[in-house]
Order: structure tokens, then C-alpha cells, then sequence
């Protein structure tokens, strides 16, 4: 409706209301009084009638998706009602208060202070329309959309704010940004953590560095757990014990951090775990522990090719066989990592084709590492557990068996019987 339009209507009321006999306080408050109860139900029709178009265009199309359940949701269609809304009163005001020529100037301002403040809602809730239609789709699920969107919503804010200061103090808007250089240097310090944070999103997304789903290990923080929300400036992160950690944006980019998901994109996940073997318990392997092992079916094949090499070897250097140090000879530490190869190899839980080797590492003063460093099929975390539980279960029962023994540090009791054995 147009401007002209609203004149003839208040017009019509002023003349109706001469028509009645009213002059002078009477004809102006009543005029005011009917006038603005008439705006108030043509305001609250108008805005009723424009949501509802929207709603009925939308509702309209033949497919429903995402983006119509997020403008309901988000009550997207009333914010910009809201609009139209805003639009009428900064009309009517000229007419409405034309014989409070005082009141007449704040009411404008308020008038015009409603616009902003209806677009600056209206864009808010299309914002986070945008936003949720963008989560629910597969494509932008693991970015940090949130970010950006509250980077929107602050340099809205921002102009939403200058303009409503322009409009009070009657100046350019123009004039209003100038004063803010005198400020750069507060504005800085108290966004401080925002512009850190965006500038962090913007590098997290261009590298790919943690997205939405992804396990991180943050140790400064105390996180070690799913990334379930990446804000502008925080990073909340739900532990494995489900509790909560926020952590700084700006930490991922300029501190150390472990990111799970290669390993979990990746063929296997790593087990890399030791035994430590007493020293004293390593000999060469004599004739009745060999006819024992023969007895394990892992290492049939292996004794007695081994055996054969040994011998013929032997043989040809001339060896002295009355000292086993002469020549060459099984160990129980080698066979115990033959064997623990091959019982590995008959896992079908362990990936061979990634990094598959059981070694030794230096000897120290708990014994000698036997470790094992293969990769498990399993990746989720229990069943993962449940592997190389399995694994180790095995592996520290069979120890026995080739005469060696587990390195443990002696506890009160081995302490107690020793001191007894001492006085008996």
C-alpha cells in the first residue's frame, strides 16, 4: 500500500470524526486513539495474511525436503512477515502522530528502529534455516558450518548496530563507521577469541583438519573423544567417558593434537603391545624341549627344517658339539617369536597386508620386549580391546611352555617367602 493511500485513509477518519462534532483535545485524542487500534488490527492482519502466503507457496510444491522442514521449524515465514510489518508502521507514522509534533520525531525513530531490528530477525532465522538444511546433508555434515554462520551473524549484527546508532544520533552511517577506527583497538580485544576462532575454522576447513564425527586426543585439554559440535570459537568434544570438553578453536591449528580418523578411514588399527621376557630363563633349546614343541602344531614344519639346517650346517663348519655355544642352535626366545608369528598369521582378525612383524626390542632391567606391532581388521573400540585381549591371553599362557618366564618386579609376598627361605 502506498503512502498516498494511508493520507486518504487518515483523511477520511479526521473528516468522520469533524463529522461527529468533535473539536479541538477531543478530535485529536480520538482521532489518535481509533487510529492506532485501526493500525494495530491492520498490522496484525497484514502480517497473518503474509505468512500465510509464504506458507501456502512452500506447502505448494510437489516434493517436501529438508529446506521446507527447516523454514517451518525455524519460523522463517513469520520473520519476514514481521517485515511487511515493520514497513507499514514507518508509513503511518507520519499520519498518526500528526498533531504530536513532538512525539512525532521519536516515533519515527522507534519506527525505523523496528525495520532494522525485523530484517536483522528475519536474516537471523533464515541463517540458521540455511544452516540446519546444510547439517542434514551429507556434503557439508563434517564441516564447520556453525562457524561461519555466527561469523554472519556478528558482521550482521555489527551493520544492525550501526544503523540503529546512525539512526538515533541522526548521522550517515558512513559517519558512524569512521568513529569505530578511533575503537579498533578495543574491538580487537574483545573479539579477540572470535577472530582467532574464525580464522582457525577457515584453516581446520581449507586442510581438512577435524571435522564433526572425528576422534581427537587433545592432552593440554583433557580431551579424548568424538568432536560433536565446532563452534566459532570452541570445539566441544564428548569423551569416552561421556563427559564434556570444550576446547579453544584456535588450539587445533597452534597446539598438538591427535586425530583418529585415518586410522578408522584405514585397513586396521594398530596393536603395539610387549612381553617382557626374564633374561635369566633364555637358554638354547636342548633336545627334550624341542621333542616337546614338536608337539605344537604352528611349529611342526618350522622345527624340522630348522633342525635339518642346523644339523647340515654343523656339519660342514666341523662344529664341536660337546659346547652348545659352537655353532649354531635354536634359542626358546627365537622359537617363542617363530611361534608367535605364526599364531599371529592364523588370526583372522589381523590385517596382513599392513605392518606385520613380532621383535625384539632393547633389553632393560624388566627383562627382555618381545613386541607384538600387527594391525586389527577391528576398529571400533571394544571388539578392537577384544582382539588384543585374545591376543595376549594366548601369548603370556604359551610363554611357559618354551621354559621362558614373564619379568615381574617381586611383590611383598616374594619378599615375605624369600626372607622366610633365608632363616629356615
Amino acid at each position: 500500500m502506498k503512502i498516498p493511500e494511508f493520507q486518504y485513509l487518515f483523511n477520511e477518519l479526521k473528516n468522520w470524526l469533524a463529522g461527529k462534532g468533535l473539536a479541538g483535545n477531543e478530535l485529536i485524542y480520538s482521532y489518535f486513539l481509533i487510529g492506532l487500534v485501526a493500525v494495530i488490527l491492520f498490522l496484525f492482519v497484514t502480517i497473518l495474511v503474509t505468512r500465510q502466503v509464504f506458507i501456502v507457496v512452500v506447502k505448494s510444491a510437489k516434493t517436501k525436503s529438508d529446506w521446507q522442514k527447516a523454514l517451518f521449524e525455524f519460523r522463517v515465514f513469520r520473520a519476514f512477515a514481521l517485515i511487511f510489518g515493520a514497513y507499514i508502521i514507518y508509513n503511518v507514522v507520519p499520519y498518526l502522530f500528526v498533531y504530536f509534533k513532538n512525539w512525532h520525531f521519536y516515533a519515527l525513530i522507534l519506527a525505523k528502529i523496528y525495520m532494522v531490528l525485523a530484517v536483522m530477525f528475519a536474516v537471523n532465522a533464515f541463517l540458521n534455516a540455511v544452516v540446519s538444511i546444510m547439517e542434514s546433508s551429507k556434503k557439508y555434515a563434517d564441516k564447520p558450518i556453525r562457524s561461519y554462520k555466527q561469523v554472519a551473524k556478528i558482521v550482521f549484527y555489527i551493520v544492525g548496530f550501526v544503523l540503529i546508532l546512525s539512526i538515533i544520533l541522526g548521522e550517515s552511517p558512513v559517519y558512524v563507521f569512521g568513529g569505530f577506527g578511533a575503537v579498533t583497538a578495543v574491538f580487537i580485544l574483545v573479539f579477540r577469541d572470535p577472530i582467532l576462532g574464525f580464522v582457525a575454522s577457515v584453516q581446520m576447513s581449507a586442510i581438512d583438519l577435524v571435522r564433526v564425527g572425528d576422534w581427537i586426543t587433545v592432552e593440554k585439554y583433557g580431551a579424548d573423544g568424538e568432536v560433536t559440535e565446532i563452534n566459532l570459537t570452541t570445539i566441544k568434544v564428548r569423551n569416552w567417558d561421556k563427559t564434556v570438553t570444550i576446547v579453544p578453536s584456535y588450539a587445533i591449528v597452534s597446539e598438538s593434537f591427535k586425530n583418529w580418523r585415518a586410522m578408522e578411514e584405514s585397513e586396521g588399527r594398530r596393536i603395539k603391545r610387549h612381553i617382557n621376557i626374564k633374561i635369566s630363563s633364555i637358554k638354547f633349546c636342548d633336545e627334550e624341549l624341542i621333542s616337546r614343541l614338536q608337539s605344537i602344531d604352528f611349529l611342526k614344519d618350522y622345527l624340522r627344517e630348522t633342525q635339518a639346517f642346523i644339523e647340515r650346517y654343523n656339519a660342514e663348519n666341523t662344529v664341536n658339539p660337546n659346547n652348545l655355544v659352537n655353532g649354531r642352535h635354536m634359542t626358546n626366545i627365537g622359537t617363542f617369536r617363530v611361534y608367535a608369528e605364526k599364531y599371529l598369521e592364523s588370526n583372522p582378525y589381523i590385517n596382513k597386508e599392513l605392518t606385520f612383524m613380532v621383535r625384539q626390542l632393547q633389553a632393560t632391567e624388566n627383562g627382555l620386549p618381545i613386541e607384538i606391532y600387527v594391525f586389527s581388521k577391528e576398529k571400533a573400540l571394544k571388539r578392537f580391546e577384544e582382539v588384543a585381549a585374545d591376543i595376549f591371553d594366548h601369548l603370556l599362557a604359551a610363554v611357559p611352555y618354551f621354559d621362558l618366564e614373564i619379568f615381574q618386579s617381586p611383590s611383598g609376598s616374594d619378599m615375605r617367602n624369600f626372607v622366610r627361605r633365608g632363616d629356615s
